[in-house]
């Protein structure tokens, strides 16, 4: 066993988590505007991200007016708004102003643009200059030294892993996570994002390796309460499932 995944292995104290135990703060990710009001009123959510993909998804077509009104809805939660330009010049002025929208944004520039330059020195700029960030599409140990290092001595920012792409690609994203909490932890005004989870065992793998945030879809949020539930209830409900579904579509044979 690897030494990471030792320290996985000592971490896994908690068999069953529900949701009121968990350590490790939910954010919401998406752009539904009535969601994510919704939302404000679930005490499970501390914050809320998203990005320009979620935000076309919902038809979303003035960027700057859907910051705003997302703003006055949130109560002063943080929330993560990201650039969408490619150039670097262009990303930092995007950046300043997202920043100046409110004390509790936190702005997302991707770990590169889509040429693969790294997006460090514009990271470092932004970060000395007092702009919260959310330095986002890491994928792998090698770039979040180069971010923690561009973040190093700057105001409260985000680091966010995408686990759930990582598992995506067939790769065990908890090593990837425990070495990134390591390498983070001489940095107390960093915190790490678990970004892009599949399902509700991402978020009590959050929390049993000590990861600060993870990100979670309205769908995945709906989930939640699940966590921890008995399973001879949960088999019977869905063998329940199956029974009625066969009987209200008027199956014979």
């Amino acid at each position: 066993m690897s030494v990471i995944n030792s320290i996985y292995a000592e971490n896994r104290g908690v068999q069953m988590v529900v949701a009121n135990d968990l350590k490790v703060k939910v954010f919401a990710d998406g752009a539904d505007l009535d969601g994510i009001r919704q939302l404000t009123s679930n005490p499970l959510v501390k914050g809320y991200t998203t990005n320009p993909t979620l935000m076309k998804q919902v038809g979303i077509t003035d960027y700057l007016a859907f910051s705003k009104e997302v703003l006055q809805v949130i109560n002063g939660a943080p929330i993560s708004l990201e650039v969408f330009s490619d150039e670097f010049d262009e990303m930092k002025t995007q950046a300043l102003k997202l920043a100046a929208l409110g004390e509790n944004v936190y702005v997302k520039i991707p770990v590169t643009n889509t040429r693969a330059q790294s997006s460090a020195e514009i990271v470092r700029e932004l970060s000395s200059e007092g702009v919260k960030l959310n330095v986002t599409a890491i994928f792998t140990t090698e770039q979040v030294e180069k971010v923690v290092n561009a973040l190093s001595g700057g105001p409260a920012s985000y680091v966010s892993v995408f686990a759930g792409r990582i598992a995506d690609a067939g790769i065990d994203p908890i090593p990837t996570m425990v070495k990134t909490l390591e390498i983070m932890r001489p940095h107390p005004q960093m915190e790490l994002i678990w970004a892009s989870p599949r399902e509700l065992l991402n978020v009590v793998q959050a929390h049993e390796i000590g990861c600060h945030v993870i990100t979670v879809t309205h769908d995945l949020l709906k989930k939640l309460p699940s966590l921890g539930k008995d399973l001879d209830t949960f088999s019977l409900e869905t063998v329940k499932m199956f029974a009625n579904d066969a009987i209200s579509a008027g199956y014979s044979l």
